[in-house]
């Protein structure tokens, strides 16, 4: 009997201190995302005054519908036998292009590739090899050289393709406002998750109390 109003006890302070974490780290997030947003609304307009309110001006925003740079992500996991999470994950610049769908992009390409070398006439040469063979492994040289390009350059290369509307020099302002708002966008995903991860420990801590009442 003692054990079990023991482990009662350590079951519901546990529930509390997730509760209490959560909460904190809640309001650090907060805060952290008011400091972000501050600091990038500052910088933004301190490049607009250096570089001129013709330079950064909603008229320079192209309108044309564009895929998405960044998108957000739900996952569903696993919080017991009866309840669900919800987590967000951020998928930013390159992390938009997911090795899968590059691979589908090469496969299309080389697909492509194949399909011009089978429909060209084959042209035998005096050892007996076609020019299509020649082509090809002249083609799979340069393939096999080439470095691959990581997530990092991807991402310094859509940075700079998303300025590029406000001309090739841009003011360092600029670029600091939008690794600002990148760490503004970060945090708030921190927030509704970890906002998540609080009303979940609100919930369970009320299931908790209901049920020592009755």
């Amino acid at each position: 009997m003692v054990n079990g109003e023991n482990s009662e006890i350590q079951s519901s302070d546990k529930i509390v201190l997730e509760l209490m974490d959560s909460t904190d780290s809640y309001l650090l997030l907060m805060n952290s995302l008011s400091s972000s947003l501050r600091e990038g609304w500052l910088e933004l307009a301190s490049a607009r005054h250096s570089m001129g309110a013709s330079r950064i001006s909603s008229a320079l925003f192209d309108l044309k519908s564009h895929s998405a740079a960044t998108t957000l992500q739900l996952n569903h996991q696993d919080a017991g036998p009866k309840s669900e999470e919800s987590h967000f994950s951020l998928c930013k610049w390159a992390s938009s292009e997911s090795p899968k769908s590059c691979s589908e992009e090469a496969k299309f390409e080389e697909d492509k590739l194949l399909q011009k070398k089978s429909n060209s006439p084959k042209v035998l040469n005096q050892d007996g090899s076609s020019n299509s063979e020649v082509q090809e492994e002249v083609s799979e040289a340069p393939e096999a050289t080439e470095l691959p390009c990581t997530v990092e350059d991807q991402a310094r290369k859509e940075r700079l393709k998303s300025l590029s509307m406000f001309g090739v020099l841009v003011c360092p302002k600029l670029r600091a406002a939008q690794s600002s708002f990148e760490t503004a966008l970060e945090t708030l995903v921190e927030v509704v998750n970890k906002r998540a991860d609080l009303l979940n420990a609100y919930d369970q801590m009320r299931e908790k109390m209901e049920s020592t009442t009755k």
